[in-house]
């Protein structure tokens, strides 16, 4: 039997809504905290994980994050594929050669855009959260945004691995949980 709490307009379920409560009261600031217990095993799945090479010292560290909480949750080295690609913007289409060409439960897809004096960013951001929607819908497998879309180089590294915590964790978080659910529904 799971606990729900009504916390600032949304509900809640079990732990999250305590570390959402002690986010909005104590000002806690990783914001990648996770109660483990709330995720599935996954020993039994298979990820994928397509990664952008620019801003790497910001990607990179996405991916170790990633690559740490699915091993936490009992994903091996075998059942976890790691694609490079250039930029974020090319991380729509080696997801799809990812989800085409092997047998996954779930496609994390990792990047940074960080503001510039251009309109590149909103492009950027537009094709590649377009993108990785459409996928989802297509595929019928969980692709996962575990984009950053940053203003300044400091917001992105508060966000992979600084004190904002990792965006790499939560995107492996969705991911077990997401390639869960889909078992959960097709039986």
């Amino acid at each position: 039997m799971h606990s729900y709490h009504y916390a600032s307009g949304s509900l809640f379920q079990g732990a999250d809504a305590f570390l959402i409560l002690q986010y909005i009261i104590m000002g806690t600031t990783n914001l990648s905290a996770y109660d483990p217990k709330l995720v599935p095993d996954a020993s039994e799945m298979r990820f994928g994980i397509v990664v952008s090479d620019w801003n790497m010292d910001v990607t990179w560290s996405l991916l170790d994050g990633a690559i740490k909480i699915l091993k936490k949750h009992g994903a091996t080295d075998k059942n976890i594929v790691v694609k490079h690609v250039p930029g974020s913007f090319e991380l729509t289409l080696g997801a799809q050669f990812l989800a085409e060409y092997d047998d996954l439960d779930a496609v994390i897809c990792l990047g940074c855009v960080i503001q510039g004096e251009t309109p590149h960013f909103t492009y950027i951001c537009q094709g590649v959260t377009q993108g990785i929607t459409q996928l989802n819908l297509e595929y019928n497998l969980p692709f996962i945004f575990g984009v950053l879309t940053t203003n300044t180089q400091q917001q992105a590294i508060d966000r992979a691995g600084g004190k904002h915590g990792n965006k790499g964790d939560e995107a492996a978080v969705t991911a077990i949980k997401m390639a869960a659910l889909q078992h959960e529904t097709e039986k």
